[in-house]
């Protein structure tokens, strides 16, 4: 099975980047996209043959997260249960026979670090999610974390100590996550590969320079890392200021 998430930056200006051509050529069976800044009825897709699952953003032109799937879903949920986080479309939950599918895209914390407060919230409350759906089935979780794990996943790690993305507290909630029984498929696989990323500023040539973060996850409930079989940075994708990333699993 193979399942594709990106951080679209805004589905309509990405889908006329190339979106649908990267879509048709990735042949999918999940592919998850956030950031759409969407609200409903501002765009209509041709998906044929993918049922589509949206969570939109109370403010306009905001946030958002949306699921394109070969297989219809047993069930769908969107957001956490709690309306303090529910406001802004950045969860969707897929229930399949044998495990659910889980879209997010992490706040991020913002300039001079503003929303770090509710970010520590909002990871202890979607690792608590997270759990609790583990108990009854295996997880997968795939999104924008907006964090760089380790100073391997970024290229200045010295100089973003105090940025968002890369503080001690965010990085200690994605440690807390992955010692509760998650993994990250792409270390799992690859645990020293160097200037593999997956988001670039637009700023300073950054792409052209590979000064990027690896923010962008696929992760996996421990059990299931039998069944893992390839994760893929699609670093050469364009149309966004993140690239896709490729998670392959089970047969």
């Amino acid at each position: 099975m193979k399942i594709i998430s990106w951080n679209v930056n805004g589905l309509r200006a990405c889908y006329g980047k190339g979106f649908a051509d990267f879509f048709r050529k990735a042949d999918a069976d999940i592919f998850c996209v956030q950031e759409t800044k969407l609200q409903q009825g501002e765009i209509a897709l041709d998906l044929p043959g993918y049922t589509e699952y949206w969570s939109y953003a109370e403010r306009k032109g905001y946030s958002g997260t949306a699921v394109f799937s070969r297989k219809e879903a047993l069930s769908a949920s969107y957001g956490l249960g709690i309306d303090s986080h529910d406001m802004e479309g950045r969860t969707i939950t897929l229930e399949y026979d044998d495990f659910y599918f889980v879209c997010v895209y992490v706040p991020n914390s913002g300039e001079e670090l503003k929303r770090l407060s509710y970010r520590m919230e909002w990871d202890d409350d979607f690792r608590d999610y997270l759990l609790s759906l583990d108990k009854r089935k295996p997880v997968i979780v795939c999104g924008d974390f907006n964090v760089a794990h380790k100073e391997i996943d970024l290229k200045n790690p010295a100089s973003n100590h105090h940025t968002a993305g890369f503080t001690d507290e965010e990085r200690e909630k994605f440690s807390l996550l992955l010692n509760a029984g998650f993994v990250d498929s792409f270390r799992s696989l690859y645990p020293d590969a160097k200037d593999q990323y997956t988001y670039w500023s637009y700023r300073f040539n950054a792409r052209s320079r590979n000064a990027g973060w690896r923010i962008d996850y696929g992760c996996i409930s421990e059990r299931l890392v039998s069944a893992l079989k390839g994760f893929t940075i699609h670093g050469g994708v364009m149309g966004s200021d993140h690239c896709p990333v490729e998670l392959e699993i089970f047969d």
